[in-house]
């Protein structure tokens, strides 16, 4: 009896919205997807949609918050590849944005923003860090077209 009073009383404050959602809901193309709560202040009874637009908002304004989330969506990862572009054209550091990246690909389940992304985060596993890095900013250049993400050849020009 008491158990099934606490799962009704679960089931009623997450319909209410009482709950802070930490991934999408069960039966969602993205439910491999999910995130730390402690970052992201987003109620259970938030439609899917907002979701994904409030984590991509979240993203854009802080993008270290990528880190704490799992099987980012590609709309996610493009939020990313946004702030990694405005990095670039400002003289920014990328590396950390790049890295960040790079992680959430650690993942078999991340579903690629770009074709051929994994293959270029993957790249040579004799490689140092710093040069899988330059190499997926380098691929993010020569896929600019699709996304607008990166114009790399103007940065290595000013610096």
């Amino acid at each position: 009896m008491f158990d099934t009073l606490l799962a009704w009383l679960r089931h009623l404050s997450r319909i209410c919205g009482f709950d802070t959602a930490d991934a999408f809901p069960a039966g969602h193309p993205h439910a491999r997807t999910h995130w730390n709560a402690a970052y992201f202040d987003i109620a259970s009874d938030v439609k899917p949609e907002q979701i994904e637009r409030r984590l991509c908002d979240a993203i854009r304004n802080t993008p270290i918050v990528f880190r704490y989330i799992v099987n980012p969506t590609p709309a996610m990862q493009r939020a990313l590849f946004a702030v990694l572009e405005e990095r670039v054209r400002r003289g920014g550091n990328t590396t950390e944005l790049v890295l960040l990246l790079m992680a959430a690909y650690e993942s078999p389940h991340i579903i690629e923003a770009m074709p051929g992304l994994r293959a270029a985060i993957d790249g040579d596993p004799y490689d140092g860090q710093a040069e899988r890095v330059r190499k997926v900013l380098a691929f993010l250049t020569q896929m600019r077209a699709p996304f607008d993400v990166i114009e790399l050849d103007s940065y290595r020009r000013r610096h």
